[in-house]
């Protein structure tokens, strides 16, 4: 097995494109071209086809794509374990996080990372839930930062706190101007939502069935930037989570209701591929986001 070959078949698999390879990689697009070419000859399979935006896997190259993933990461810790044998973490970890808690949360572990273990490489991906969902299972990360609808949802999830939900709306709104809102108060609300697949907004459908009401999505996108900013120019409002609702507050000076009657509860967790190996550097990482959510600020459940 020809470990280069194989990292340059992972990033055409990220990538999508030769080309875009070549530039990473410093060399040109043909040769980017003949070391797949050449995988496929000594292993008598087609792995990618051309589509009008670049190179697509095919359907062994699907079924290939995580398995290399994971040959790669063992040989890469094997490598590392190697040439330090004194204990010490060494290696990449590879963490997926949600937007709304990519500001609060990333910096803070990195900060922490870098001062106790600076062999420790941090790859940071950002998604929506189903992303990240995704992404675990194809071993494409180690770890992911995220939100569930109940502690029992995963028995492999480390649990870190629960987070109220908030309705957003623009500065001084009536509807957001007292400090809670009980959720039948959001029948027929023009709101900004997460684009579908989205199991937050199918949370949200369930709890509105059980009131009788309808919520009104009137823009779907999956940016937080997006919803927020329609909220401050447009007659909408929007329910996030606390960490993205109060950064909406102190930078565009959004309103905050919390929803109660029920009390609309997420609750952060921490989740690890069932591919992958748990590392001494994956540990430490672990460790730290926890050591983060048991000192973060009060004010969040």
């Amino acid at each position: 097995m020809n470990y280069l070959a194989w990292k340059v078949f992972v990033d055409v698999c990220e990538l999508g494109s030769l080309s875009k390879v070549a530039i990473l990689w410093n060399t040109s697009q043909p040769q980017i071209s003949r070391q797949i070419k050449s995988l496929e000859k000594e292993f008598a399979c087609r792995l990618f086809v051309r589509n009008g935006r670049g190179v697509e896997l095919t359907e062994i190259g699907r079924l290939l794509e995580p398995e290399i993933r994971r040959w790669l990461q063992q040989t890469e810790q094997l490598e590392n374990n190697i040439r330090n044998s004194s204990g010490l973490p060494i290696g990449k970890v590879r963490l997926a996080i949600l937007p709304s808690t990519a500001s609060p949360w990333l910096s803070e572990v990195y900060k922490l990372a870098s001062e106790k273990y600076p062999d420790i490489q941090l790859e940071v991906r950002e998604g929506q839930g189903h992303q990240l969902e995704s992404w675990l299972e194809q071993g494409k990360v180690d770890l992911a930062l995220m939100f569930r609808h109940s502690v029992e949802h995963s028995t492999g999830d480390i649990y870190l706190r629960d987070t109220a939900t908030f309705l957003v709306g623009s500065p001084n709104n009536p509807l957001t101007i007292n400090d809670t809102i009980e959720f039948s108060k959001l029948d027929g609300v023009p709101l900004t939502s997460f684009c579908r697949p989205s199991s937050w907004r199918d949370y949200l459908e369930v709890i509105a069935r059980r009131h009788d009401i309808k919520l009104n999505v009137v823009l779907e996108a999956d940016s937080l930037s997006l919803q927020t900013h329609a909220v401050l120019s447009s007659n909408c409002y929007a329910l996030l989570g606390a960490y993205a609702s109060y950064a909406a507050q102190k930078s565009l000076g959004l309103s905050l209701s919390k929803v109660i009657a029920p009390n609309v509860k997420r609750y952060l967790t921490l989740s690890m591929s069932p591919h992958g190996q748990l590392t001494l550097a994956i540990k430490k990482i672990r460790e730290l986001i926890k050591e983060v959510a048991d000192k973060y600020p009060p004010g969040f459940e």
